[in-house]
């Protein structure tokens, strides 16, 4: 399928969390991409975007000019209702208590894989090799498929979607997940707007129906949340619409991204539905801390 790239991404990670690269390496392949917006939102921490401020205060005048950077995070959440993920966007990363929060998601990511080391070792007998486990511990953000990865070169899976679906997912971590309410009030309470990643479902996530997205985001708004990520690279455009329409009925901006991480090249950078039409920056209405307005 051929890729018409969105000039505009909001949603990506870098190896400062679970993405294969680097600060550099990612900047290269957004100027490359011609993206001219873009947030990096990796999970749970915010150790790349500050590698990419200082990255970018490098950059010549003319280089710098043609590239708007949005600070970005990406909260793995919980609500009565089940899991989420709340993205941030155009924080002032200096507050202590959004620095408390940040610290506490990070806790949480490696409590999560204590939990999945022991769950593979006594499920299934799955055990890493020591120097493997002390890598991952020492890692900022560790994720799903940091294990995925290892167990396909153990032979344990065949792909790393195999391995995440057959083994990891089965693994109980809810509360090890920060509730989306704690996220959304401390985006909220330092200049940052909050979002709802992926609402119908991410990579390797069960699809939600129509009555549970809803229940959910009447839930999510009652926290406080301000926006819907509607373009999306795993989504059809039917879908898009439908979360326009929320968007639409409840006051709330639409964001955008490919969620790339670099893995085999799906999602591709600007990717922002399944058919791989480009998404004009002017149907994203993303406010950030700076005062610009996508819209």
């Amino acid at each position: 399928m051929e890729i018409s790239r969105s000039k505009i991404d909001l949603h990506m990670h870098s190896s400062a969390s679970d993405g294969t690269d680097s600060i550099a390496g990612l900047l290269a392949k957004v100027k490359a991409a011609g993206i001219e917006c873009f947030a990096l939102t990796d999970h749970d921490t915010i150790a790349g975007v500050l590698a990419m401020e200082r990255l970018l205060a490098e950059q010549p005048v003319s280089s710098k000019s043609r590239i708007q950077f949005i600070r970005g995070v990406e909260f793995s959440c919980i609500t009565s209702l089940g899991k989420c993920h709340i993205l941030g966007y155009g924080y002032d990363y200096n507050d202590e208590v959004f620095q408390s929060v940040l610290a506490k998601g990070e806790a949480l990511r490696r409590e999560k894989l204590e939990k999945r080391l022991d769950f593979l070792q006594q499920e299934y007998g799955i055990e890493f090799a020591p120097q493997d486990v002390e890598a991952m511990r020492g890692m900022g953000s560790v994720g799903k498929p940091h294990l995925a990865e290892l167990m396909v070169q153990m032979g344990v899976a065949e792909s790393a979607s195999e391995a995440i679906r057959k083994y990891i997912n089965h693994c109980p971590t809810f509360d090890s997940r920060l509730p989306a309410g704690e996220a959304i009030k401390a985006i909220r309470n330092v200049g940052g707007v909050a979002v709802w990643a992926h609402p119908y479902g991410g990579a390797g996530e069960p699809a939600l129906t129509e009555q549970e997205l809803t229940s959910q985001l009447e839930l999510l708004l009652s926290f406080g949340l301000q926006g819907l990520e509607c373009h999306y690279s795993r989504y059809d455009l039917s879908q898009t619409g439908r979360l326009a329409e929320y968007a639409k009925k409840y006051k709330l901006c639409i964001s955008g991204g490919s969620d790339y991480h670099g893995r085999k090249n799906f999602p591709e950078l600007g990717q922002l539905n399944v058919e791989g039409a480009s998404v004009d920056i002017t149907k994203l209405s993303v406010p950030i801390h700076s005062g610009v307005l996508l819209q």
